[in-house]
């Protein structure tokens, strides 16, 4: 009885969050912060695809540029850990953001994790899916300024309609030519803009930062002419 009563609870709980309206963002700590350098960390990889950090790290440059920061350059970075002997994006992650402050001299840190990277053969389908998620952290402080996830794919379930030899040859097909052209690191690149870059949140693309809860990306840097126009 206690079972079926708890399981009731969490229906209804579920059913309640997914009826509720979503809110938006708190961007209070970025506000007050308003970082001009970010410094990217290799992201960790949680995918079983071993190019998934690097694929990743070398297009965030871009949309955190393009935002209006400063980035420290990440093969710098990366090689800088090395020198000190962390060689791996976990061991790098457990340098403390006082640490880092005094060895780089940046305002913030971005933490990013991938879970999702790769190709998928799923029988009648199959699927080039980036799922990543980053947190941007004050250094001088430790505070939280921002967190999101994104998750891009490359859905080839388009062959309802023929019969289901054809999908499998068309889905075994798609999963060749992605992994030879290597799709992840193309979708690793929209995943990359639509979560590191402001946006609009009412447009085709959200970045969620939680159930609920809609991000409107990061905040214009100091280098953007929308700098302190941000209306979230």
């Amino acid at each position: 009885m206690k079972r079926l009563l708890a399981s009731i609870c969490l229906l209804a709980s579920i059913m309640l969050t997914g009826c509720a309206k979503p809110t938006h963002y708190d961007y209070t700590a970025f506000k007050e912060s308003r970082p001009h350098s970010i410094l990217v960390l290799p992201p960790v990889n949680k995918s079983p695809d071993i190019n998934a950090t690097h694929s990743f790290l070398s297009q965030t440059t871009k949309p955190l540029s393009e935002a209006g920061y400063y980035v420290f350059p990440v093969a710098v970075v990366e090689e800088t850990f090395k020198q000190n002997g962390m060689t791996s994006p976990e061991d790098m992650r457990t340098v403390s953001t006082g640490k880092l402050r005094e060895i780089f001299g940046a305002d913030a840190v971005m933490y990013i994790d991938v879970t999702d990277y790769g190709t998928k053969y799923m029988v009648v389908d199959s699927e080039t899916r980036v799922t990543a998620s980053a947190r941007l952290v004050d250094l001088r402080n430790g505070k939280l300024l921002w967190s999101g996830s994104v998750s891009h794919s490359d859905n080839a379930n388009t062959n309802s309609n023929n019969g289901i030899l054809t999908m499998l040859v068309v889905a075994a097909v798609h999963q060749i030519s992605n992994n030879i052209s290597d799709k992840s690191y193309t979708i690793a690149g929209y995943t990359s803009n639509e979560l590191l870059s402001p946006h609009n949140p009412y447009a085709q693309g959200q970045t969620y930062t939680q159930p609920g809860v809609i991000s409107t990306g990061i905040l214009y840097g100091p280098r953007s002419p929308d700098y302190g126009k941000d209306k979230s």
